[in-house]
């Protein structure tokens, strides 16, 4: 995975964090190389992405891997950006966060609760507000229920 030296990262190639982000981003977005429609019908490709995708685009499993591990460097930048203290949250809470941060965009994590509470030092609370985006479309999704129920339990297992 390509790290830009420029901007500060803890997604190291060959890191904990970035074996434990790509793992647990991995097996909550699932794979396909063919382009579908999510549950809101916006076009999505390999570990979910949706920036560019149209319907028809049809992707390596090479390419996809690749295409992960940029989107975590570019969402690390971005939740890092709206982080006081990035570097002084303990890594399973920061993994968490950064599967938030993919799965909802930058702009919405840097908005949530759970940036808000990190950003004074509460990572119990900031874990604990990870529940709240169970939604897609407006309506409460299990399957995102599931996902920020297991985003939370590795949150709170490194939560001081």
């Amino acid at each position: 995975m390509p790290i830009n030296s420029t901007t500060s990262t803890r997604l190291k190639k060959g890191s904990s964090i970035a074996a434990a982000a790509i793992a647990l981003v991995a097996a909550w977005e699932g794979v396909r190389t063919v382009a579908y429609k999510d549950i809101v019908g916006v076009p999505t490709v390999c570990f979910g992405e949706t920036r560019g995708v149209k319907m028809g685009d049809r992707y390596t499993m090479e390419e996809c891997r690749a295409m992960l591990g940029d989107g975590l460097v570019e969402f690390e930048a971005g939740m890092r950006a709206c982080l006081t203290k990035p570097d002084s949250i303990p890594e399973k809470p920061y993994v968490a966060f950064l599967s938030l941060s993919y799965n909802i965009g930058t702009r919405a994590f840097c908005g949530s609760t759970v940036a808000r509470r990190a950003n004074v030092g509460d990572i119990r609370g900031a874990c604990n507000a990870i529940t709240m985006w169970d939604r897609a479309g407006g309506r409460v999704v299990q399957g995102l229920v599931n996902r920020r129920a297991e985003e939370r339990k590795i949150c709170l297992q490194g939560a001081i």
